[in-house]
């Protein structure tokens, strides 16, 4: 999903609550106060967090006039501004869309998906981006998000209460198992997450095919040549493994790449016109619906048949 910035927001919230745990007692409204607080801070300067992870810088008009021209009409259409169009120099091939009310729109293509798709296929995928914006989804997925991080960090403090303090004997037990179920409950408010974010990739999806002529059939094409392209380029993935704290962001998830690359084996065996039929004539395995539940985006299958339907 993306737009969502759970993962640098769970573990920040992490070290944050330590601190505090270890300065000493605290009242569990005071903590869910300050955990928001923090959040919310961090959501406003989350985009320059993620200018500096990804190397991202604004691409000048000058420079690439027609990605420009892409942008400026796919937003005319989607009935919003104009983005700030960004390039991260990542050789991975993938896209973006971030940004707060202090840092404005963005959407962000790397460089490695400007040498992989041609530019029918990137309008495509930055119709998508121009989705997740015009459908709030930074916003949405931030708030959702804190919501299991709440839960979470309460029940971590109940169970470090339940340790350390003095009453232990008279109530300790009882506090560790509330602090269990809260992080239990996290867990699972977790997983409905998920699904909101694979489905929140179906609309983005939606749009795009809504805004770009044979819009579809781009973004499916489009789509296939990120999952092989990155599933080709194992030691680079390796080496920018990091990169992948905000793979909800991606309109691909790198991590992904090894399940849904089976779909495509036969990709360099055909053109671009077969490939989509290679893909749907795959069946989805009981494997493959399970790793989808723990996943931020849809099945590669699922997902082009969606939008086979929207053809």
């Amino acid at each position: 999903m993306v737009g969502t910035l759970a993962v640098i927001i769970g573990l920040s919230t992490l070290v944050f609550t330590l601190i505090l745990s270890l300065l000493g007692p605290i009242n569990i409204i005071t903590l869910g106060i300050l955990v928001v607080a923090f959040n919310v801070i961090q959501w406003l300067i989350s985009p320059y967090i993620i200018d500096a992870i990804y190397r991202t810088r604004e691409i000048p008009e000058s420079e690439n006039p027609r990605l420009h021209e892409i942008v400026e009409n796919l937003s005319r259409k989607s009935g919003m501004a104009k983005p700030r169009l960004m390039l991260a120099q990542i050789p991975i091939p993938n896209a973006f869309a971030y940004g707060s009310p202090i840092a404005r729109n963005r959407v962000a293509v790397t460089s490695g998906l400007l040498k992989t798709l041609d530019y029918g296929e990137v309008e495509a995928v930055l119709g998508h981006e121009l989705g997740h914006l015009k459908h709030r989804d930074v916003q949405v997925m931030m708030f959702v998000s804190l919501l299991p991080a709440l839960f979470y960090y309460i029940g971590y403090s109940l169970m470090l209460s339940s340790m350390f303090s003095s009453r232990q004997r008279e109530g300790g037990g009882g506090t560790a198992i509330l602090g269990l179920g809260f992080m239990a409950f996290s867990w699972i408010l977790n997983m409905f997450i998920l699904y909101l974010s694979r489905l929140r990739e179906y609309y983005a999806d939606r749009h795009s095919a809504l805004i770009v002529e044979n819009g579809a059939q781009k973004l499916s094409v489009g789509l296939a040549k990120i999952v092989s392209t990155t599933k080709n380029m194992g030691r680079i993935r390796k080496e920018t493994q990091n990169l992948n704290a905000f793979k909800a962001l991606f309109i691909a998830d790198p991590d992904r790449v090894e399940t849904d690359s089976v779909a495509i084996s036969a990709m360099n065996e055909s053109g671009d016109q077969k490939l989509v039929q290679e893909i749907l004539s795959q069946k989805l395995t009981t494997l493959d619906r399970i790793i989808e539940i723990f996943s931020t985006h849809p099945n590669i299958i699922k997902r082009l048949r969606a939008l086979q339907e929207l053809s």
